[in-house]
Formats: structure tokens, sequence, C-alpha cells
């Protein structure tokens, strides 16, 4: 299969996919696209991805949007039966419902702090609406904390697709400044993602823009 992913390598949810392609040790073509490249809004782009966000997923013809949808098409095609995504049914849900609450728990406040302190020049800032960010973003991150107290991993004692929905943003929170509580568990997991080559490679070593 000729695997294509559009997307620039600094964004959160290109992140997501390139670590999991380097998991999986499958070759790909990346197209830049989006932020200062431009593009998503070219009649081409739109033609893949209606919704002009990035990243897209092409193999062989079929295009595919939303980077945890991604990530579970590429296991479910090229990894069946691996702990990424467990087959059993309590264990993918599991995994599942850890991964869509990175988006809907942790997402919009992640989000105020990376737009405010990273893309937001410091005399226009909103200091208030940045800090409701971290607050929020810590809450959640505490959800973590409590997971990782329990097991290695936040679904169990595997590393899962849910460890990559969140560990491209523990990346971003533990190394933006400012002050954050001392969740030692979600710190613990954070350095042994550090471990993982392909985490370096994708998330670590990509600057914060």
């Amino acid at each position: 299969m000729h695997c294509i992913l559009w997307g620039r390598v600094t964004s959160s949810n290109v992140m997501k996919v390139l670590w999991l392609l380097d998991e999986l040790n499958l070759p790909y073509e990346r197209v830049d696209v989006g932020g200062p490249f431009g593009g998503t809004d070219a009649s081409e782009y739109r033609a893949i991805n209606p919704t002009g966000l990035i990243p897209t997923l092409q193999e062989d013809g079929f295009a595919l949007w939303e980077s945890n949808v991604i990530l579970r098409y590429l296991c479910t095609v090229h990894a069946p039966g691996t702990p990424l995504w467990p087959q059993e049914p309590q264990a993918r849900a599991t995994v599942d419902q850890w991964m869509d609450a990175q988006q809907t728990v942790l997402g919009r406040h992640a989000s105020a702090v990376f737009q405010g302190l990273v893309r937001t020049p410091p005399e226009q800032r909103d200091m208030a609406a940045i800090s409701q960010g971290i607050a929020g973003a810590a809450s959640a991150y505490g959800l973590i904390d409590a997971q990782l107290g329990r097991h290695p991993w936040i679904a169990g004692e595997a590393f899962t697709l849910c460890d990559i929905a969140w560990g491209v943003h523990a990346h971003r929170w533990f190394n933006m400044d400012f002050e954050r509580p001392p969740l030692t568990h979600l710190r613990a997991w954070y350095d042994r993602l550090l471990r993982r080559p392909a985490y370096v490679k994708h998330v670590a070593a990509c600057p914060i823009v």
C-alpha cells in the first residue's frame, strides 16, 4: 500500500499519526499542508478532506481524516491483534474512552493554554483565560495521573493508542512556561514516553510553535 499523510509536523494531531506510523514501522510519504504551508482550502485538498483540517491519510485512493480515527484504522489494517488497540471488546472500549477523553476533557483547555502562551504576543495575552485553561488542563491530567497510579500506561499494563492521544499534549504540558501541579505519576509516564524513539522523533524533538 502507498501511504500518504497530509499535514505539517508541528501539528499535535499530525504528530499522533506520525508517531504511530513509526511505531508500526510503516513506510509513508508526508506532504506539508496547513499552517504556514497553506493548501487546506485548495479544491484538491477539500476533495479528500472537506473539513479543511489536518491530518488526512491516503492509502491507494482511500482518504481518511480525524486523527483518532486514523490511529484506529492503521491498527485495524496493519496491526490487528496487537495491544495497541486490543480486540477484546471491553479492553478496546477502555482505550477508546481515554482516546476520546483527550479531545473532550482536555482539548479546549490545552488549546487555550497553547494558543495563549505560544501563539499570542505577551502584550495581547488574556491571562485570566490562560489561567482557566491551565486549571482545566490540570484537572484533566489529574484523571490521567490517577490512572497511572494504578498501572504503567493509561489503559492498563500495555502501551496503547490512548497513550499516543494524550502523549503529544503531555510534551507541551511539561515544556511550556507556567506553574503546574506536581503530578508525579504523569511525570513518570512522560519519562517513559521519552524512551520511545518514535515519540522523541515526532513529538519531543519538534518545536512547540
